[in-house]
């Protein structure tokens, strides 16, 4: 297996079980007080034509439960300060097998759901070097308008995202379901 750190993945990414590059990911569905939620466009360093949209969240450092690596990541990625207790979940649980840097990686996440406001501007101070390289916009969706720039051909992970925050919508029943995805 090649090296993780040799395609810039960051020391988060273990080799696992299976060989290939695998870390668990804290990912957080942000929605507004407009019930829009926060995406981030992002495109693969490997392949520059490849770009989808994913919700904001990233790995979980040693040592660090999920709940804290959520609202970690949506401060890094967002600005926004959200502590625990206001995390939902976890909603949802995902295993995802996926090119990205030419090396197919396996990540295995947990998405809680948090509200904040839109009111104020987003920060990405708290990017990495590789975040900076990769990440090329943020945006708050209408999920009618994502779910017709999907028909239209936008990619967006999860794929079943616009169902699971309509769900999400009428309230959280406690359940958790898990999605296994391959875009390989």
């Amino acid at each position: 297996m090649p090296d993780p750190l040799t395609y810039g993945l960051g020391p988060e990414w273990q080799a696992g079980a299976d060989g290939l590059p695998f870390r668990r990911a804290a990912r957080v569905i942000l929605l507004d007080e407009d019930d829009r939620i926060m995406l981030v466009r992002g495109h693969d360093v490997g392949d520059p034509t490849r770009s989808w949209w994913f919700t904001v969240g990233g790995g979980i450092d040693p040592g660090e439960d999920t709940r804290a690596g959520a609202v970690r990541e949506v401060l890094e990625e967002t600005g926004f300060v959200v502590a625990p207790a206001e995390l939902v979940g976890p909603v949802l649980t995902r295993s995802a097998v996926f090119d990205f840097a030419r090396v197919t990686c396996r990540q295995d996440e947990e998405f809680f759901l948090a509200r904040v406001s839109a009111g104020r501007d987003l920060s990405t101070d708290g990017w990495t070097d590789l975040e900076r390289d990769v990440l090329d916009e943020m945006r708050w969706w209408d999920l009618d308008d994502l779910e017709a720039a999907l028909a239209g051909g936008a990619v967006v992970y999860p794929t079943q995202l616009p169902g699971l925050v309509r769900r999400l919508l009428a309230g959280w029943d406690g359940t958790t379901p898990h999605l296994a995805e391959s875009s390989v």
